[in-house]
């Protein structure tokens, strides 16, 4: 078969060997092109690439709409990525384009990064850093930052897909009362086995230590936790999102934290991503911000990788793709 051309969006964390070199050993699949820098290709970039490529590699961070999608000859788009927001399903479906995702391999790095994010948050570990290295440590003192108890508090789940049932296999450990509330209500064993408790979202927020969300993005949840969500919860309450940027009001986060409505907060999404440098979030003490690593282990982002480069080999090479987003073009 002729040699295909192919773009990724951005560095990856694995070689790019399998795409490169194929049997026999003097064959190669595709000429591979990666943008080479920490931002995203401009749009206008990557109208001009699909005009000569067969493959595209991108990430939720890239533009894929309509216009992009009749610009080009693709034959397959892969996305590192669960989510596909950013891609226009039905234009590519209309071309006969599979499209494929990453699904089923962030829970665990997400669950755990969630899981340290709780942890700094209640126990002030960046401000305690951050009082450490100012030179302010001077001595033991009993009252100096405190935090609340882990073990034994009140944890609400909002959200109860995957990734919430691995924070609440993880809460188990912690001794911890487990309150959740989803679209869906759970099965009856696993609620016994780990001595959950389904409820409201307002009783959730009213009766819970620690309050993480994990709903996907949608209409439904737009803004899902915003003023007359803080005011519901406890003022010591500490609330944790891994999930979505747009789920909470960032406005409103910063009023009930700067006003002590809650306790405090971490998050690794925000609402716009990246945070711009003027937002008053990034005055707040009793905030932590990660810059949306949820899934970065280096096992993770190498699985993420290397799935989506399956993903486009199959697609060029006229396979099925093993996740694919619309896999209705293979019936027609």
């Amino acid at each position: 078969m002729p040699q295909a051309k192919v773009f990724i969006t951005r560095r990856l964390p694995i070689e790019l060997e399998q795409l490169r070199r194929r049997s026999p050993p003097q064959a190669s699949l595709a000429t591979v092109e990666v943008w080479p820098e920490r931002q995203p290709p401009p749009y206008e970039i990557l109208l001009e690439k699909v005009k000569e490529i067969d493959g595209l590699l991108c990430l939720l961070t890239d533009q894929i709409d309509r216009q992009l999608i009749k610009s080009g000859k693709l034959k397959v788009i892969s996305q590192m990525a669960v989510g596909y927001n950013n891609i226009d399903i039905c234009a590519a479906t209309g071309r006969q384009i599979p499209v494929g995702h990453t699904p089923g391999v962030l829970t665990d790095a997400t669950a755990d990064f969630t899981w340290a994010l709780l942890m700094a948050a209640a126990r002030r570990v960046v401000e305690a850093d951050r009082f450490t290295r100012a030179g302010l440590w001077q001595t033991w003192e009993p009252d100096l930052l405190l935090g609340p108890n882990v073990t034994g508090a009140t944890l609400g789940i909002v959200g109860f897909g995957r990734i919430g049932q691995a924070i609440a296999h993880r809460a188990k450990g912690f001794e911890m009362r487990i309150l959740y509330t989803s679209r869906q209500r759970c099965k009856p064993e696993l609620e016994q086995s780990l001595g959950m408790e389904f409820a409201t979202l307002e009783y959730v927020l009213q009766e819970s230590d620690f309050v993480t969300l994990h709903t996907p993005s949608t209409d439904d949840t737009y803004h899902l936790i915003s003023d007359c969500q803080f005011e519901l919860m406890k003022r010591s309450a500490i609330l944790i999102n891994t999930a979505r940027g747009t789920i909470v009001d960032p406005d409103s986060l910063y009023r009930a934290l700067a006003s002590g409505q809650i306790a405090g907060a971490a998050v690794d999404v925000t609402e716009p991503e990246p945070i711009p440098t003027d937002s008053l979030l990034l005055t707040l003490d009793n905030l932590i911000i990660a810059p949306h690593i949820g899934s970065a282990s280096r096992q993770t982002r190498s699985k993420i990788a290397t799935m989506a480069i399956a993903n486009l080999i199959a697609g060029l090479t006229g396979d099925r793709l093993a996740y694919c987003v619309n896999p209705e073009i293979y019936n027609s």
